[in-house]
């Protein structure tokens, strides 16, 4: 499932946030590529052990946790702390897949089920940067405004389009989920969607909404790992 989620952070917060970043320091980006990704990528990212990455981080964290639609499509167990990138100057991240095991800050490893892009630029401020993904529905070229955020299976091969002018500014991130499978992942999504969806018109006491709420937490408890 690919999923835009629309305003996580208002325009006005993420340009904030952009803009302390693109007075901070970048260095080359391969420095953090995988064996893969290391020949095809050449973008530029922040130190995430500097006090500005970590403090807008867990803003994004923060904010993130309390996001009930993102909390209900990745249905988080674990989360890597954000990271940062820029892409300028004919900047560009070729065809690849992210690595299946990430290491967390402090030891510890997460396995990546999940990828996010929360943009931090207005998509009229540079030319191309489009992130590409190959889903089961064919390519899909995102670009969002400034504050929204992509979410998609890690196991999806996806790239970044040469960035020709100006400066594309992200945050990325990767997720553990409690279910691990995409397919099912998604069923839980369209499953609670509707409950949300039939509760807003019937009220939480009625027997429908009882019912597939049940359905949804059995379904949960069938599949979830911890």
């Amino acid at each position: 499932m690919l999923l835009v989620i629309e305003k996580v952070f208002t325009c006005e917060e993420a340009l904030v946030f952009g803009k302390q970043l693109a007075d901070s320091s970048w260095v080359d980006g391969k420095l953090s590529a995988g064996s893969q990704a290391a020949g095809v990528k050449t973008n530029q990212h922040l130190d995430d052990r500097i006090d500005l990455a970590r403090g807008i981080g867990n803003v994004i964290l923060d904010r993130l946790h309390a996001h009930p639609q993102f909390v209900s499509a990745a249905l988080p167990s674990r989360i890597l702390p954000p990271k940062f990138n820029r892409y300028t100057g004919g900047g560009q991240y070729g065809a690849h897949v992210d690595s299946a095991i990430m290491g967390m800050p402090g030891g510890g490893q997460i396995r990546t089920d999940l990828s996010a892009t929360l943009f931090l630029s207005q998509p009229e401020d540079y030319d191309g940067g489009e992130l590409v993904i190959d889903t089961r529905f064919g390519t899909q070229e995102v670009k969002l405004e400034a504050g929204d955020l992509v979410l998609y299976p890690s196991t999806s091969l996806h790239c970044v389009n040469p960035v020709l002018a100006g400066a594309r500014i992200c945050s990325v991130f990767w997720i553990q989920s409690l279910i691990r499978d995409n397919q099912q992942r998604e069923i839980l999504y369209d499953l609670d969607q509707s409950v949300q969806s039939i509760t807003l018109d019937k009220g939480s006491e009625d027997e429908d909404v009882s019912r597939l709420t049940g359905i949804y937490h059995n379904l949960m408890r069938s599949w979830a790992s911890t």
